[in-house]
């Protein structure tokens, strides 16, 4: 009796759904916005998940120290004590401000590196700036997101 076995083109098809798979982009239900369908009847509008343009809440972690050192994504180095930060989205160079929804804390970072995408807001920032938040013992914070304009930094 033969085994089955996944040659090359099924597992490019399974990878290929996969892909395909993460890459969806996350929409939520806003009670808010609402649409009239062609039959007459209200339906709650689809949104993307969160817009960080107004500011979002979300988790904030720091780096490890074993990243000391080591390449950012836009080719940085990275070092614990500048005010530096990993986003999913904002753009290199971008100035957020970060507000710990616990004490109310807040620092000023720039985006230098990138991090996975999550469902939620995340940010994740360095030692020096943990600290000033008042994280660093405790690994992660509810923060608040707020990127900057260019004129307000």
């Amino acid at each position: 009796m033969a085994s089955w076995s996944p040659d090359r083109k099924d597992r490019r098809l399974v990878l290929t759904f996969l892909a395909a798979w993460l890459l969806l982009p996350v929409y939520t239900l806003s009670p808010q916005a609402e649409e009239i369908g062609t039959d007459g009847v209200e339906k709650p509008a689809i949104m993307k998940a969160t817009a960080v343009a107004d500011g979002s809440e979300g988790l904030a972690t720091y780096y490890a120290k074993r990243y000391n050192g080591r390449r950012t994504t836009s080719g940085q180095r990275y070092d614990p004590g500048k005010m530096t930060a990993a986003h999913q989205s904002l753009p290199f160079g971008t100035r957020v401000k970060v507000i710990n929804l616990a004490n109310g804390r807040e620092v000023v970072v720039t985006i230098n590196d990138r991090c996975r995408k999550r469902r939620q807001p995340y940010i994740d920032i360095s030692r020096s700036a943990a600290k000033k938040l008042g994280f660093l013992g405790k690994g992660t914070a509810r923060v608040r997101i707020v990127p900057l304009d260019k004129e307000s930094s």
